[in-house]
């Protein structure tokens, strides 16, 4: 198994545009189930380029060291609860009109926020989801 710079090295020889630590996909995750909890503005591209961050956790965990697995794990379980919790899943339905979803493990994929505005709120609407208004959530 890989350390967590070795990790990050490999990840971008496989296509990652960058050689990004865990620390640094973990804060880009947080921030973005916080974005979602508070309601998510941006576009619908935005949304699926900031969802690769979850991404690069799941590859990343194949890779690392078991201590750093383990060291990190509790986090990453606490943050994908709270993305559950602010998003509502559709199977994908609604992004999938947008932005072809990755394989079925990659479940963050098949949910949306359940807070819909700005940008992102009125793509989804436009194709049926249906979520919290943002002034009622």
């Amino acid at each position: 198994m890989a350390t967590e710079t070795q990790v990050g090295e490999l990840l971008c020889q496989r296509g990652w545009r960058t050689a990004f630590t865990v620390a640094e996909r973990v804060n880009a995750w947080a921030a973005l189930v916080s974005a979602i909890e508070h309601g998510y503005g941006d576009d619908v591209d935005e949304y699926a380029n900031d969802l690769y961050c979850r991404n690069w956790l799941h590859e990343a965990w194949l890779l690392l060291d078991e201590h750093l697995v383990q060291l990190w794990t509790p986090r990453i379980k606490a943050l994908d609860a709270r993305f559950k919790a602010a998003s509502i899943h559709d199977d994908g339905r609604a992004l999938d009109e947008f932005h072809r979803l990755p394989g079925p493990d990659l479940w963050w994929w098949r949910h949306h926020p359940r807070i819909l505005t700005g940008d992102l709120g009125r793509s989804l609407r436009s194709v049926g989801a249906i979520g919290a208004d943002p002034d009622t959530a």
